[in-house]
């Protein structure tokens, strides 16, 4: 049990809090990015619209 918790701890250790924001901006710019597709779902995006 304490090889598995001193394992789990490096592993843990190891990680750095930049590439945690990373994948957290990454999360949410895809958040935002299907937000926009299902936003634009059904309109019609043809140069007649602009």
């Amino acid at each position: 049990m304490t090889a598995i918790t001193r394992a789990f701890s490096r592993v843990i250790g190891t990680i750095n809090d930049v590439e945690i924001l990373k994948q957290l901006v990454l999360f949410c710019a895809a958040g935002l990015f299907v937000a926009l597709l299902m936003l634009t779902y059904g309109l019609d995006l043809s140069p007649g619209l602009f």
